[in-house]
């Protein structure tokens, strides 16, 4: 709104919505269409509406397990729906054909929300403590980079007991 009084901002934004230039998601937010040749135009990234909406509302937010498994390489199993774990209230947003599913969590679960370590952390949860093995480590130690495997040694003082010495063996390969 630095930008002018509400009610010009308001009309502008209208004004590109209706020339196509932005397309309204959900209140407050907007994003630029994408177009395929292919495919005509294209649903938003589920992810970046979620990062919408938490940083709108001023909160935090995290992929659910099974996604950052997916997301990782750790699994072949595509989620069927977009749910990611937040620290603010559950809700369900519907954008176009895709529902996100924002649902509450605990701090313990957000541990690296937002960050690539957070993504680890919930593949590991998604896995739990027997399905992680020589090749699970081996998988996430070739494919997060050196400045994550940094980070994600940081962020383990705050992970479950269990994950810290698998932590240790991914930062140390």
């Amino acid at each position: 709104l630095d930008l002018g009084s509400r009610a010009s901002v308001d009309q502008t934004l209208s004004r590109l919505t209706d020339q196509g230039v932005i397309r309204r998601l959900a209140r407050g937010i907007y994003d630029y269409p994408k177009t395929s040749p292919r495919l005509g135009r294209l649903s938003p990234d589920p992810d970046a509406v979620a990062a919408a909406i938490a940083r709108k509302d001023g909160r935090v937010v995290q992929v659910s397990p099974a996604r950052a498994a997916n997301m990782l390489g750790l699994t072949t199993q595509v989620p069927a729906k977009a749910v990611y774990l937040t620290d603010g209230p559950s809700r369900t947003k519907q954008i176009g054909a895709q529902t996100i599913i924002m649902r509450n969590a605990a701090a313990r679960n957000l541990v690296g929300a937002g960050k690539p370590t957070g993504a680890v952390f919930q593949a590991l949860r998604y896995l739990g403590k027997d399905g992680v093995d020589a090749s699970v480590v081996a998988r996430l130690s070739r494919t997060i980079d050196a400045d994550t495997r940094r980070a994600l040694v940081k962020d383990a003082l705050q992970a479950p007991g269990w994950m810290r010495p698998v932590v240790q063996q991914i930062a140390a390969a």
